[in-house]
């Protein structure tokens, strides 16, 4: 039997445990369309409350704090580091780890202008991503990181194709292509992609 709110779709999502699904907040939802449109809502209240103040991205308490306002109405793990394995991303355990390398790594980037702006940025939201350190909601939160990061370098949002990668079908096969290239070390699809 499926069950239409968790069924995968598509090798991009990232399955969850019965413990996370259980941990699933509003009552209504009982379809893959309702809780995509819930967790808009919630990604949607927590870019307002960006553009409200001046935040710096590479900071790891403020990564988790963000995490937890783009899906903290929807999930109660939300902002928390995942503790289960994933068919993507890295050992649970290392997660912390590998975060605040990756944010060092990134603040000597930019002291060093080791790469121009718009590759650090999306090198940060290809390695957050890659670390895949939340049960669920990594691609979207590591495209808004990459997203403030390349503002806060004084380049535009990107528009990562210019559709939501939801329900985005080509966008979205285009996207995995590229974070596929990007995780074989060839970066140049993925910064088209960005800024597609």
């Amino acid at each position: 039997m499926t069950d239409p709110l968790f069924d995968e779709d598509d090798e991009a999502n990232t399955p969850l445990t019965a413990e996370e699904r259980e941990q699933l907040i509003p009552s209504y939802i009982a379809l893959r369309r309702e809780l995509n449109e819930a967790e808009q809502i919630n990604i949607a209240a927590a870019s307002k409350w960006l553009s409200s103040r001046k935040r710096d991205v590479l900071d790891h308490a403020f990564l988790n704090d963000l995490h937890k306002r783009m899906f903290g109405k929807v999930w109660r793990w939300a902002g928390q580091y995942r503790q289960t394995p994933r068919n993507i991303g890295i050992d649970a355990y290392r997660i912390p780890t590998e975060t605040r390398q990756l944010i060092d790594d990134v603040q000597f980037w930019v002291a060093n202008e080791i790469y121009a702006p718009d590759e650090i940025a999306v090198r940060f939201s290809h390695r957050l991503v890659a670390i895949h350190p939340y049960p669920n909601g990594n691609g979207r939160f590591s495209r808004m990181v990459g997203d403030m990061l390349a503002v806060q370098l004084g380049r535009p949002r990107f528009t990562w194709g210019s559709v939501s990668l939801v329900d985005a079908g080509k966008t979205r096969a285009a996207y995995v292509a590229a974070l596929k290239a990007a995780d074989a070390h060839d970066i140049d699809p993925l910064l088209a992609f960005a800024r597609s």
